[in-house]
C-alpha cells in the first residue's frame, strides 16, 4: 500500500486527460488510454519502472505535438464541449491548464 503516494508527472496527467477527452473521436485514442493506464498500474504495483513509463509518456506526447500542445487541445476540447474549464488544483498540470483556459476564455 505504500505506492499510493506515487503520483503521475504533469506530462503523464496531460497525456491521460488528452486521451480521455478524445477517445470518442478516434478509437485508437481509447486503446492508447487503456494501454497507458495499464502501464501506470504496473508502475504502482512495482511491475514496471517509472523511467520506462515516463519514456513511453514522452514518446506519446511527442506524437501528439508535445506537452503544451496536448494541454491546449485538452483544455480547448472541454471548453468547447461545456463552455467552462473546471479542473482545479495546485499541481503543475492544473496551473498550466488554468493559464491556457484563461487565455481561451478571454478571447
Amino acid at each position: 500500500m505504500e505506492n499510493h503516494s506515487v503520483k503521475p508527472t504533469p506530462e503523464a496527467k496531460a497525456l491521460s486527460l488528452f486521451l480521455m477527452a478524445y477517445k470518442t473521436k478516434k478509437p485508437t485514442y481509447k486503446e492508447e488510454s487503456k494501454r497507458i493506464n495499464k502501464m501506470w498500474a504496473q508502475v504502482k504495483d512495482g511491475e514496471l519502472s517509472k523511467s520506462d513509463y515516463l519514456l513511453e509518456v514522452d514518446t506519446m506526447l511527442t506524437t501528439f505535438g508535445g506537452y503544451a500542445a496536448v494541454v491546449e487541445k485538452t483544455v480547448k476540447h472541454y471548453i468547447d464541449k461545456t463552455g467552462i474549464w473546471k479542473l482545479e488544483g495546485d499541481d503543475q498540470y492544473c496551473q498550466d491548464a488554468k493559464a491556457i483556459a484563461e487565455k481561451i476564455l478571454n478571447k
